[in-house]
């Protein structure tokens, strides 16, 4: 587990939820397939709505002929940093689901995760290139391109541009008193 890390629950929550994080520095060694795969099977077994499983995903290895398509799919700031990553994914949801994001979303939290069990890093980026990602990697129309995902080994965080070296550090959350109401919404 990083030395950063120093978050604190007041309540029970299992330590595998306060060690997760998103860190933009990994070490450029590429994810081996089968924990690429695991990965995969723990977001496999993520709750649907109706058992619909409306999660696709897309992804490349750095010594994939697409690495350098999938780095330019994402927006300059993300592939700055994202390019040393061990694997990128795009999550796709089958819009034929009313439920699509909700459960995609769940697909993620699996990754991360499962991810975070195995001992590497998951980074899930909303900037992407929607519309080139559609067309560069031939999303079908019923596919909503949601978002993108590195994975790999944590790395050097010194060597991060100033700016992201600056906020490489888990953050914290809100209090749980400003999330939840009792009844109506307050």
């Amino acid at each position: 587990m990083n030395a950063l890390l120093k978050r604190s629950s007041n309540l029970p929550v299992d330590p595998l939820f306060l060690g997760r994080w998103s860190p933009r520095a990994f070490d450029g060694r590429s994810l081996p397939l089968d924990d690429l795969m695991t990965l995969f099977e723990a977001a496999r077994w993520a709750p649907s709505a109706y058992n619909k499983q409306p999660w696709r995903f897309l992804y490349a290895l750095p010594e994939d002929e697409f690495w350098p398509t999938y780095v330019s799919l994402l927006d300059p700031f993300n592939a700055s940093w994202a390019r040393h990553a061990g694997a990128l994914i795009f999550l796709l949801g089958d819009t034929r689901s009313s439920s699509h994001r909700f459960d995609v979303g769940a697909a993620w939290s699996h990754i991360a995760l499962q991810a975070h069990l195995l001992g590497y890093q998951a980074h899930a980026m909303g900037g992407i290139m929607h519309a080139s990602v559609r067309t560069e990697l031939a999303v079908p129309e019923y596919l909503n391109v949601e978002i993108g995902i590195a994975v790999g080994s944590e790395g050097d965080a010194g060597k991060l541009p100033d700016e992201l070296r600056q906020r490489e550090q888990p953050s914290d959350r809100r209090p749980l008193a400003e999330l939840i109401s009792r009844g109506r919404y307050r």
